[in-house]
């Protein structure tokens, strides 16, 4: 266990935030949305086959690839997160994205929050030069209140 690890767990977490994605299907029910929409196509497919319709079913596996790549894609960051943590002494930002974790760990005495300067944008966090965004699974008119939410919790320590 590294040292950062263990200051962790003996550190009180003042604040923590997680924002994720809103996923309404798991990963399992959309594999088996994949495989009902690729049974009733090849099935459709087959039929017209049978009756001289031969081009329908390359297209159909054409279909299938097309719609199968973009599952996939969805699915990369279907579980995508931010996560932001407030110590006494510390600022900790962990970003998931793509399976790829990223983790900014600020003094939270220095660090300034600028909002977007509209609901679209995500909110800047700027500490000793390093800018990060953050806000990026959270409603666009949500990001404004976390920001103050946020300020209010760094003025705290």
């Amino acid at each position: 266990m590294e040292s950062s690890d263990l200051l962790a767990e003996s550190e009180p977490v003042l604040k923590d935030w997680t924002m994720k994605r809103n996923c309404s299907v798991s990963p399992k029910q959309f594999v088996w949305f994949y495989v009902s929409l690729a049974v009733v196509s090849l099935l459709i497919a087959f039929m017209l086959d049978l009756i001289g319709a031969w081009l329908v079913l390359p297209f159909t596996g054409i279909e299938l690839v097309a719609v199968g790549i973009a599952f996939a894609i969805y699915a990369r960051h279907a579980v995508d997160y931010e996560r932001i943590r407030l110590f006494p002494n510390r600022l900790v930002i962990e970003q998931v994205s793509a399976e790829q974790v990223t983790q900014f760990e600020f003094n939270p005495r220095w660090v300034r929050i600028e909002p977007g300067a509209t609901p679209r944008d995500h909110i800047k966090l700027v500490s000793r030069g390093q800018t990060i965004m953050i806000g990026q699974h959270l409603a666009q008119y949500r990001r404004a209140q976390f920001a103050g939410e946020l300020r209010m919790w760094l003025r705290r320590c």
